[in-house]
């Protein structure tokens, strides 16, 4: 195992020297989502943002914080798993108006594979 190298990230190397200039980017591209996901997602955001309406101030409150992380196509995959569990949860928590929220969320979940 010795001298084997493991990079992950950015990796600079300086030895000795003036004006060195030069970096490794390790950085992977971005994920490309399938049609269908993102056509989840949108529904997703309008049932959420229709369902802000109608809950309490601090549910509110709490789908305004997971919504970013909903929609946004460069969030790490398990903090939009935790958005989505937590937006899941507060439509749960208000019955039949939540219900297609619920299924939504599911729907995004099964597409994501999880």
């Amino acid at each position: 195992m010795s001298g084997d190298n493991y990079y992950f990230g950015d990796s600079v190397s300086m030895h000795g020297g003036l004006g060195n200039t030069g970096i490794v980017k390790n950085q992977a591209a971005p994920a490309q989502t399938s049609p269908e996901l993102e056509a989840a997602l949108r529904q997703l955001v309008e049932l959420v943002t229709e369902l802000r309406a109608q809950v309490p101030p601090a549910r509110a409150q709490s789908i305004d914080e997971a919504l970013p992380d909903i929609a946004s196509p460069a969030v790490e995959p398990q903090q939009r798993h935790r958005a989505l569990l937590a937006v899941a949860g507060i439509a749960a928590t208000v019955g039949a108006v939540g219900q297609p929220v619920v299924e939504a969320v599911n729907s995004v979940l099964a597409l994501l594979g999880g």
